[in-house]
């Protein structure tokens, strides 16, 4: 069952999606000495990588951090439209990540759109070594027609069940993108659903209903077989879907306290409510600033 989580303000929402996140990276190095994550695109997660990048740069062991993308726009490398770029800009050039665990993709120039799809699931089959694409935390947004990743409605990528990644053509601009594909998000331990907006507020509200045809809101598709789905809105964005049944937080009413610290992966971590949090970002104390 997906969890909701409402926040009055962008910055309540963006400090304590970020201090989900390190404590999900944290809780995955201290299990298994790395953490997979799989970034979004688009606007609404910017304030999100600047927080991380800033805030939060002392507090994630990035040097154990392997970074995938859910989806990218193919377009030549280092134009202003890939999601890859707004990434490095806003996080993971400030912080200290190294080069040969970031994976973009489609990252040479010309390259063919499927040819680049399989490229990049060879390297993740390089990674993911079982043959499970099981990566530790997914970051994915939301568009205001249901699309999540570049998995639009009625993509025909929505019935693929054996490839990891998948070269499409998306009724937006550029129309030329490479989305991870469900079987890839339905395998995740942590999913992490970003959506501010009033324009988000139908979508997401078919997204959490259990009755949603995935053709028309393919984000509803995305329910990891062992794995945790967390929707992080503010108010406009989530509008009426609080009020369903369904495993929810209420909203945050104050902006955030000063960041506990958190120590990275091979320190102490009794006093550090952050890096106690389990694999799903909850900590063993009641959210600060959140009332049941």
């Amino acid at each position: 069952m997906a969890e909701l989580r409402v926040f009055a303000s962008p910055s309540a929402l963006n400090f304590a999606l970020a201090e989900a996140v390190a404590s999900t990276i944290n809780f995955a190095v201290r299990a298994n000495g790395k953490c997979s994550i799989a970034l979004a695109g688009g606007n609404t997660p910017r304030p999100l990588y600047s927080v991380l990048g800033m805030e939060f740069r002392k507090h994630i062991p990035w040097k154990h951090l392997h970074v995938f993308w859910g989806d990218e726009r193919v377009v030549p490398p280092g134009d202003p439209m890939r999601n890859d770029r707004m990434a490095r800009e806003m996080l993971l050039d400030k912080v200290p990540c190294p080069k040969r665990q970031i994976h973009p993709m489609a990252a040479r120039a010309k390259q063919p759109p499927d040819e680049a799809a399989r490229e990049y699931e060879e390297t993740m089959r390089q990674y993911f070594t079982d043959g499970r694409p099981r990566f530790d935390l997914v970051i994915l947004g939301l568009g205001p027609e249901g699309h999540t990743a570049s998995l639009f409605p009625n993509s025909p990528a929505l019935d693929e069940r054996d490839r990891w990644v998948c070269a499409v053509k998306v009724p937006a601009r550029p129309s030329s993108r490479l989305t991870l594909t469900l079987p890839v998000f339905n395998e995740s331990a942590n999913v992490y659903f970003l959506a501010t907006g009033a324009q988000k507020a139908r979508a997401l509200s078919a997204a959490l209903r259990s009755d949603t045809d995935p053709k028309m809101c393919p984000a509803a598709a995305v329910r990891p077989v062992d794995g945790k789905v967390t929707w992080w809105a503010d108010g406009p964005a989530a509008g009426n879907a609080r009020d369903r049944d369904m495993h929810k937080g209420a909203v945050e009413e104050t902006e955030h306290d000063p960041i506990v610290p958190i120590e990275p992966y091979g320190a102490n971590f009794d006093d550090s409510e952050v890096a106690n949090a389990d694999e799903l970002g909850h900590t063993s104390d009641t959210p600060r600033d959140e009332q049941s």
